[in-house]
């Protein structure tokens, strides 16, 4: 099959004008981690049948392909044809080319959301306490609330003493129930950087009567700073809104940008053939299971802003969102916003006389040996591969500066 080549320049045109483009790295995500494009999303060519439809919807989206290489291109893009896909090109000269050209390539994964969560506290300050101080508050049994906004299973395998899970598009929603005296101090922590950046930033934004700070570094900090971690924990926020929130977050979306719709008005995005839109419900786990809109890939929010690029690697494409508090909806969608996503929040919706019931489609995990080991991950300790991360995080803003491809803006 013979596939036609794009030139660096005209991608990166392309996401600087917006335009919609898949860029997809074949490799393992282990080598895409070793450095990409900063809008490149990973999709192993030996998973381009598990992974296309839920991540690709539109068969007619510009695809372009890349290895360094080691000839996945063309079978890549005959299993994309064999699968309907339309406008599938290739990467003229692959990632070699990319770098030849003077372009960035980027580290890790996840890359742009963690770059976009270092820009967001270097542009608001995002307060933060070193873990020694924590560890003090702690030890004299200050009246503080330690949130964790990682996945459930991340929280049970190890946090910090005495914190509750509270998954980060959950915080606006419940920050009411687990602190409701407002002289109580929030800290709000993750694995690294970027959760807990996001996630102390909503609740400010969002207007709480709280002090709210994040655990620098998360529990990688905690880790270098010698401070030992709590296993198999089970404690869960409740739900439980403080005064002003639900009008607050939709203030925060109104001023990111982001439009809510009516279930007629969404089904006009919907219709459009010219457009990726992705539908998202960000609610938990459960909620999503007893009973969700049709059509809705279940995305809980904080991991949805944290893995843009995995959820929707059509960069330019829509979002549209649901939630029936709203409020998980309009602070997910008011970060998505300001990532360069236009973005939309569905209104209601729930009333319908069915639902659909179940977990929904669920992407076959990655085959370990080809995985990414994040540096935060399990308990194991590896202090040198800790530190490196964090330094490298420290650099993304300078990073993002110098590619200047982004779009991003913070409120």
């Amino acid at each position: 099959m013979t596939v036609s080549a794009i030139t660096p320049s005209e991608v990166r045109r392309m996401l600087l004008l917006r335009e919609e483009i898949a860029l997809l790295d074949l490799r393992h995500e282990a080598e895409f981690a070793t450095g990409h494009p900063l809008f490149a999303a990973n999709m192993a060519a030996n998973r381009i049948e598990l992974e296309a439809a839920a991540r690709l919807p539109r068969k007619n989206v510009p695809i372009v392909l890349y290895d360094t290489g080691e000839g996945l291109v063309g079978p890549a893009a005959e299993t994309f044809a064999a699968s309907g896909y339309t406008d599938v090109r290739e990467l003229d000269g692959g990632l070699a080319a990319w770098k030849a050209a003077g372009l960035e390539l980027f580290e890790d994964v996840n890359s742009y959301a963690k770059a976009f969560g270092e820009l967001v506290e270097s542009r608001r300050h995002t307060p933060s306490l070193p873990a020694g101080d924590v560890a003090t508050l702690i030890a004299n049994k200050a009246d503080i609330a330690i949130l964790d906004v990682r996945r459930p299973d991340e929280y049970a395998t190890m946090n910090i003493p005495g914190s509750i899970s509270v998954p980060g598009a959950e915080l606006v929603l419940r920050a009411g129930r687990v602190a409701p005296d407002r002289q109580t101090t929030i800290v709000v922590n993750c694995a690294g950087r970027t959760r807990s950046i996001i996630g102390t930033q909503s609740l400010i934004n969002a207007g709480i009567a709280n002090r709210v700070v994040a655990l620098r570094n998360g529990t990688i900090g905690w880790t270098l700073a010698s401070q030992e971690l709590e296993h198999g924990a089970d404690r869960h926020g409740e739900i439980g809104l403080f005064e002003g929130a639900k009008a607050n977050a939709r203030d925060v979306a109104y001023r990111a940008g982001v439009r809510h719709l009516s279930v007629e008005e969404a089904s006009v995005l919907q219709a459009q053939p010219h457009r990726t839109l992705y539908r998202f419900d960000v609610r938990a786990s459960e909620e999503y299971a007893a009973g969700h809109i049709e059509g809705f890939r279940h995305y809980p929010g904080g991991q949805l802003v944290q893995e843009i690029d995995m959820a929707a690697p059509v960069r330019g494409a829509r979002l549209l969102l649901t939630d029936n508090m709203s409020v998980r909806a309009d602070m997910t969608a008011s970060w998505l916003a300001q990532m360069g996503f236009e973005t939309y929040v569905l209104e209601g919706g729930y009333d319908r006389a069915t639902l659909e019931v179940g977990p929904g489609e669920v992407v076959p995990r990655l085959d370990a040996a080809h995985r990414y080991r994040r540096p935060y991950e399990g308990t194991d300790v590896d202090t040198k591969a800790m530190q490196a991360y964090l330094d490298w995080e420290f650099g993304l803003v300078e990073q993002l500066r110098r590619d200047a491809t982004h779009g991003f803006f913070v409120i």
